[in-house]
């Protein structure tokens, strides 16, 4: 295999043996251009020895290590003994991946394959960031329902294109991309068992957090709680300094742009009218087609 990749803005190459599975949803990433920022070299082995470094984070499916190179992992599986993968840095361009020839067909469920290549690391240079949601597409622009596991997002996002005739673009991860002063969600290939998986560049229109509860209600929550509550939900390395200050920092970004709601609500067509009445005021929109464009302080509209 030899295949280059766009995500986001991160352009890569992967070169892997030919009976490696790769994710359907992955493949759709793939682009003809050349012009790569990083390599990633794929090789199958029956042993994996650890990195040379200081280990900098421990825990029963993942060993971090840090060398002069850069950073170094043995990467496993939740609830399983052992280890199916080593990635290592050999420059900032280039990295190896050693993969257990055991594990190989283990690759087929994409968040195996993505873990791979530590994909995080490389978004965050570009001042990126994975937040759990499912990413919704409605009048041209982004609402991302994101909370804990379970709380509803899928949900919320059939609600949403059923009556309004949104479309999901993921429904389990967006990468936000900070781009020319505004935030744009874009295609993650990773769609956990939402098997939607698409690629696709929209500004956010809103970000919302949800609640379960019995009456429909949205409420704009403040600097500080948007950013605990996102905090929460987006992929951040605890165990480097360096990357969890850069994280913060565009959390922060994102929070002064991007309007952050707490939407507590029901599984009813009532909790997508609720939450529109606050993503897409009337007056707002009256505003826009008045004056033949995007209503003031509002994200801007993909061209």
């Amino acid at each position: 295999m030899d295949k280059c990749f766009r995500i986001g803005d991160f352009r890569f190459r992967l070169l892997a043996p030919d009976s490696l599975p790769c994710p359907a949803g992955f493949l759709r990433f793939e682009t003809a251009s050349a012009d790569v920022e990083m390599t990633f070299r794929v090789c199958l082995s029956d042993s994996l020895p650890p990195p040379e470094g200081e280990i900098i984070a421990r825990r029963p499916d993942l060993v971090v290590y840090a060398s002069p190179q850069g950073e170094s992992r043995l990467i496993g599986l939740r609830g399983r003994e052992g280890f199916y993968a080593r990635y290592r840095e050999l420059s900032g361009g280039e990295a190896e991946v050693l993969l257990s020839a055991a594990a190989a067909q283990e690759l087929r469920v994409d968040p195996v394959f993505a873990s791979l290549f530590a994909l995080e690391r490389h978004m965050l240079r570009r001042d990126s960031l994975i937040l759990h949601c499912a990413y919704t597409v409605c009048r041209g622009e982004a609402i991302l329902f994101s909370g804990p596991s379970g709380i509803g997002k899928s949900t919320q996002a059939a609600l949403w294109a059923r009556y309004r005739g949104s479309r999901v673009v993921n429904g389990d991860r967006a990468l936000l991309r900070r781009d020319a002063g505004r935030w744009l969600a874009c295609g993650w290939p990773v769609c956990g068992s939402s098997g939607i998986c698409e690629v696709e560049d929209t500004p956010v229109r809103a970000i919302v957090m949800l609640r379960q509860g019995r009456a429909n209600r949205v409420e704009r929550l403040s600097p500080l709680q948007a950013f605990a509550s996102l905090y929460a939900q987006i992929t951040i390395n605890g165990w480097n300094r360096a990357f969890a200050q850069q994280a913060m920092a565009l959390i922060e970004a994102l929070v002064a742009q991007a309007p952050v709601l707490l939407l507590t609500c029901d599984m009813t067509q009532d909790a997508v009218a609720c939450l529109e009445a606050a993503v897409f005021p009337q007056g707002r929109e009256d505003d826009a087609a008045a004056s033949g464009g995007v209503a003031p302080d509002s994200p801007p509209r993909r061209a």
